[in-house]
């Protein structure tokens, strides 16, 4: 476990061990959550589908493409809850393909229309 106090910015920093240097790393979701289990119940979003939702989130550059360095501030996702489990999904594309994921960024989906 790691100890944060409400309203401390929490840094964090995910790498991928390859050797080989053309892959890079993208974050694609990450939530807060009160349970380890990947339920929505109770979630607190910080980043979907590349999008930022989180107003205190900030990344940070890194020197390498398969490292990310982010923050975010505790007291949105805390809130009363005396333990919060952090839950990212990274996407590993290959570097330079602009048709990738990572090359996409922020994805908005459309909401669909109900049909009768």
């Amino acid at each position: 476990p790691y100890y944060v106090s409400i309203n401390q910015d929490l840094f964090l920093e995910a790498s991928l061990h390859s050797s080989d240097p053309l892959l890079e790393l993208f974050l694609h979701t990450c939530v807060a959550s009160p349970t380890h289990h990947n339920s929505m119940t109770g979630v607190y979003t910080i980043v979907k589908d590349g999008c930022v939702k989180d107003p205190t989130y900030a990344a940070f550059y890194s020197p390498h493409r398969h490292t990310l360095r982010f923050k975010f501030n505790a007291f949105q996702s805390i809130r009363s809850k005396t333990v919060v489990y952090l839950q990212c999904e990274l996407v590993v594309c290959r570097a330079f393909d602009y048709s990738s994921r990572c090359y996409q960024g922020c994805v908005k989906r459309s909401k669909r229309e109900a049909s009768s």
